[in-house]
């Protein structure tokens, strides 16, 4: 069970803020750099549970080869690429918030306007020819 907290937060929650705080003043350290913000990448990768890394892996790559523009880094301890400095997508592993599902989530930097409404977050439990598909068009469509 996750155990909260009287401010309201779990315990993964906080945890993920005080990664966030890491990455910002690495970021701050080092500047703009992609090399190390896809190593930093590929570790919280290398440390997720089986499941979640064969789909984060996968996600890695799509991205990589259908946006090569897109910035590698974390973001709250998660896998995410960044155009112009801001998180375009990211991965939610499945375990990092103890959920039934990963996450490939588009923030609002992605261009991925419909209309009035469109999906900005896919529950992932895992990947099939066609899923890796649709997410190199979105992620193609996101990063443009």
């Amino acid at each position: 069970m996750t155990q909260k907290t009287s401010n309201g937060f779990t315990a993964e929650e906080r945890a993920a803020m005080k990664e966030r705080s890491r990455e910002l003043k690495a970021e701050a350290r080092r500047g703009a750099n992609r090399a190390a913000g896809e190593r930093d990448l590929l570790e919280k990768i290398a440390e997720m549970p089986e499941a979640d890394r064969v789909i984060a892996e996968r996600i890695h790559a799509i991205v990589t080869k259908n946006a090569p523009a897109l910035e590698p880094k974390t973001w709250y301890g998660m896998p995410a690429y960044a155009k112009d400095g801001r998180v375009v997508c990211f991965f939610q592993s499945a375990d990092k918030f103890k959920a039934r599902y990963a996450t490939l989530g588009f923030n609002d930097k992605a261009n991925l306007d419909d209309g009035a409404m469109w999906p900005v977050a896919f529950a992932l439990k895992k990947l099939t020819a066609a899923g890796e598909k649709k997410i190199a068009a979105l992620v193609r469509q996101a990063a443009g």
